[in-house]
């Protein structure tokens, strides 16, 4: 039983260590714009929007987005 508990434990553990994006600094602005249009396409705001909010996110929330290759997985990033 304790095995059990142990393993579901780590399991999870290791989920959520693997499930957090690399941080990326606003120098690289211009990949995560090009990246998010690419995964928006039509839906995408414009490149001075997406910029701009790009420059005002956390380095986290714009790994999150390079990370993300769907729309509703961008929408989830802390933007």
């Amino acid at each position: 039983m304790k095995i059990r508990l142990f393993t579901l434990v780590l399991s999870s553990l290791i989920l959520a260590a693997c499930s957090k994006a690399p941080p990326v600094p606003s120098s690289e602005c211009d990949k995560v714009v090009a990246h998010a249009k690419k995964v928006l396409g039509a839906q995408a705001p414009s490149n001075s929007e997406m910029t701009q909010q790009c420059k005002a996110a956390t380095d986290e929330a714009r790994g999150c987005v390079m990370q993300a290759d769907k729309p509703m997985k961008i929408l989830k990033c802390d933007l």
